[in-house]
């Protein structure tokens, strides 16, 4: 059974959402302050994190690095503050989503379950979408059978979010990653290689389905 911690010190909304993902046969563990969210999730590994960010010992950021520092574990962030900022500090911490309160519990399961299909898929050499494949040992990706030329900075944008497939990456991280800490408020160089990406990639490239653009914040691959 798939182990969910909920983290939140509103302890109606805690109450519904345990309810609500027991409903569906998830084994639910709720935590109201950052510190017994730390105990509990070492003491018991949770599959996946729902974290409230307004804690009233730790702000969630820090929850988040204490949890990346040793779990796998999918975060998704569930909070009031919908500042762009707040979401990017979340993610750079190591959240896979951000959901902004208030939400609607479809969304919230469909983000749920999305997050622990993709880190099913993490970690796999080879991942396969609808429309191209991308072999991280090769480090190659192909349509239809045949290779697609990538450039490097190419390849490299794409394996970075192969890595962690449905993943939102933020723009500074994708950054710093490829081109170096200098570079993290050059976006511009991001729109000019996803657009390159998708035209290679995409079945579309006008509407793409694969690599998803979340506006201001970053990026992510869809199986």
């Amino acid at each position: 059974m798939t182990r969910v911690l909920v983290v939140d010190d509103d302890q109606a909304l805690a109450r519904a959402l345990s309810i609500n993902l027991k409903a569906r046969h998830y084994d639910v563990e709720t935590a109201g302050t950052g510190t017994d969210a730390l105990r509990l999730a070492a003491r018991r590994p949770p599959d996946l994190v729902i974290l409230d960010l307004g804690l009233p010992d730790l702000d969630g950021t820090e929850v988040i690095a204490g949890l990346t520092g040793w779990s796998t574990a999918p975060i998704i962030v569930l909070s009031a503050r919908d500042r762009q900022a707040d979401k990017v500090a979340a993610l750079d911490a190591g959240a896979a989503d951000f959901v902004v309160k208030p939400f609607g519990m479809d969304e919230l399961l469909a983000r749920l379950r999305a997050a622990l299909r993709q880190t099913s898929a993490a970690g796999v050499p080879m991942l396969q979408t609808a429309a191209f494949t991308i072999d991280l040992t090769a480090k190659k990706a192909t349509r239809a059978g045949k290779d697609i030329r990538l450039t490097p900075t190419e390849w490299h944008l794409l394996e970075v979010l192969a890595r962690t497939p449905g993943r939102l990456v933020s723009h500074q991280q994708l950054l710093r990653e490829v081109w170096g800490p200098a570079y993290q408020d050059q976006t511009n160089y991001l729109r000019v290689y996803f657009g390159a990406l998708r035209r290679k990639l995409e079945p579309n490239p006008t509407n793409p389905i694969h690599l998803i653009t979340e506006p201001g914040i970053g990026y992510r691959l869809e199986l």
